[in-house]
């Protein structure tokens, strides 16, 4: 039994240590605590300091902003300027804008999507190698202030009714956005996570003075979870507050609400500059990491992809590029074996990250056809984007629940859910929620007097008898799929990647969201009626794929308790 339990904290251990050092350490700390410890004594996350919540402030600006802007950008984008109007404010009807139709705002907040998924792999890039995550950060800030100030002039009255120059001001808003958004992305989360203390097991006694166990991936679980939490209170306060502006006032106080929060952000960075742990930027280790994979794969290319795939999976893949094997190393090997082992730790972590593609097109649904498809259904003088705050509601809900029931409950029945199993889980949580989207279509289809034309109805609300309160169970399972597959991915990407690429390995886990934006283009032909039932099955399928394949191709490693 107790043997068993070992090997169950080895398990634990090699997917929460990104590099070897790591590794050893933590052996070392096992090898302080008795079997009897490893099998009895409570695991918990110790104290998390308060330079961890500082720091989520950030995060909840950055959400509050992302999540407001994509939902009010859909009714700027699609829908014409109200009779009369000359800010877009709908009172009692619908907000618009630009008047662009459904399928040209879906492929912009695709495109959109798309920018600001690729856009942190340069703000990890600046981060690691020259300017370091703070100095990253506060760049990225003052650029995200001035992308929101563009967007308000996009919005102003006298320029939103010239729809091409609004157009083209929303654009380029959006391109400084990304940069902004770029810079902050990548380098929050390690920044959180270097904040806490515990980086190996150790005995430790709590309040009552029981025995228990300081566990440092339930440290990192735990926050990562409350961080999550921050971030949708910034998410619902931005997505309510901007969709009351548009609706009563304009889009141009929409997108003042962010450019005003934003504003807070550097000014709290600098008053705590002093007191948060920090990774220097050290030497070059993109160019060095890119160099060592091509050594790995060199003689390993063919033509066959299969033959490719069966040469990377060799068991001497990276050893043989390790510095100790080699008799006359390059003059760029400055580095030694274990660094080899930690480029090897993210490597692997990138192959989970290789089926989110796959699932981002379901969650951008939240933002561009399920927020359309509001407008189609009984709102009740309620704003068709307002309904899309459930979404970071239940988040709200299901990450305290998470921390402080499910994963202690299930820990105390000796099961550990590993990182890809809860993934997977999620993955298959929001092709449940897109299953329920495409059945509310159908039935929207059907009770629709425009019949599979129900967007022609839009003018007249009477004639849908449909309450909009049906879309709350896919949202529902669709926030239970983030809080699984997004938090476990962000500890999954932290825990296995080496001590200084840390910020490039959480641009490579947010990057895939720029992949699967590319692949949602391809449902943007069934983003409008009487194609929209098929457009959920297809997002839904794509992210049920995702599930089985996460859960298929990892499935040897969790059986040798390694992931």
């Amino acid at each position: 039994m107790a043997k068993k339990l070992l090997d169950e904290k080895n398990s634990g251990r090699t997917e929460s240590s990104g590099s070897s050092n790591s590794n050893v350490s933590q052996r070392d700390a096992e090898d302080r605590l008795s079997e009897e410890d490893l099998r009895n004594l409570r695991r918990v996350p110790g104290k998390i300091p308060w330079t961890a919540y500082a720091v989520t402030v950030l995060e909840m600006a950055e959400f509050l902003s992302l999540h407001g802007t994509l939902v009010v950008g859909t009714n700027f984008l699609q829908w014409p300027l109200p009779a009369g109007s000359s800010t877009g404010a709908g009172f009692q009807g619908q907000s618009g804008g630009l008047g662009l139709g459904q399928q040209k705002a879906t492929a912009i907040n695709m495109a959109k999507s798309l920018w600001i998924g690729t856009a942190p792999l340069l703000g990890a890039f600046v981060a690691d190698q020259y300017l370091g995550r703070y100095k990253t950060l506060q760049w990225a800030n003052f650029v995200t202030i001035v992308a929101h100030v563009v967007l308000t002039i996009a919005a102003l009255p006298w320029v939103i009714v010239h729809s091409s120059i609004s157009l083209a001001i929303y654009l380029l808003g959006i391109l400084l956005l990304g940069i902004g958004f770029g810079g902050i992305k990548p380098n929050i989360t390690p920044l959180l996570l270097e904040q806490l203390p515990i980086t190996d097991l150790k005995l430790s006694t709590d309040r009552k003075g029981r025995r228990v166990i300081l566990d440092p991936q339930v440290a990192r679980s735990r926050v990562l979870l409350y961080f999550f939490s921050f971030a949708n209170i910034g998410s619902v306060v931005g997505m309510v507050s901007m969709v009351y502006c548009e609706k009563h006032i304009g889009f141009w106080l929409a997108w003042t609400v962010p450019t005003v929060i934003f504003l807070l952000c550097p000014l709290i960075l600098w008053v705590f500059r002093g007191s948060y742990t920090t990774a220097s930027p050290e030497s070059p280790v993109f160019g060095k990491a890119m160099r060592l994979l091509a050594l790995s794969m060199k003689g390993r290319w063919s033509w066959n992809p299969i033959r490719t795939y069966r040469s990377i999976q060799q068991p001497d893949f990276w050893d043989r590029v390790k510095p100790s094997n080699i008799a006359n190393c390059p003059t760029w090997m400055t580095f030694d074996d274990s660094w080899v082992d930690e480029v090897r730790c993210g490597v692997q972590v990138c192959k989970v990250f290789c089926w989110y593609p796959l699932y981002w097109p379901a969650v951008r649904q939240l933002s561009s056809n399920l927020t359309s498809q509001a407008a189609t259904l009984k709102l009740n003088g309620l704003p068709n984007d307002l309904l899309v705050n459930f979404n970071p509601i239940f988040c709200l809900i299901f990450s305290p629940i998470y921390a402080h029931v499910i994963y202690p409950g299930l820990a105390c029945l000796g099961i550990h859910p590993s990182p890809t199993t809860r993934i997977s889980l999620g993955f298959l949580s929001t092709a449940i929620g897109m299953a329920i989207s495409a059945v509310n279509q159908h039935f929207i289809y059907a009770h629709s007097l425009c019949g599979s034309h129900a967007n022609h109805c839009i003018a007249n609300p009477a004639d849908t008898k449909i309450s909009v309160f049906i879309q709350v169970p896919a949202y529902v399972f669709i926030a239970n799929g983030e809080v699984l597959a997004l938090v476990t991915g962000m500890e999954y990407a932290y825990a296995n990647a080496p001590s200084n690429m840390r910020s490039l390995v959480m641009a490579l886990f947010y990057f895939p969201i720029a992949l699967g934006c590319a692949l949602s283009q391809t449902l943007v032909p069934l983003s409008r009626d009487p194609m929209l039932v098929w457009n959920y099955v297809v997002a839904g399928g794509f992210s049920a794929v995702a599930a089985v394949g996460v859960w298929w191709s990892n499935r040897e490693k969790r059986e040798k308790g390694k992931s």
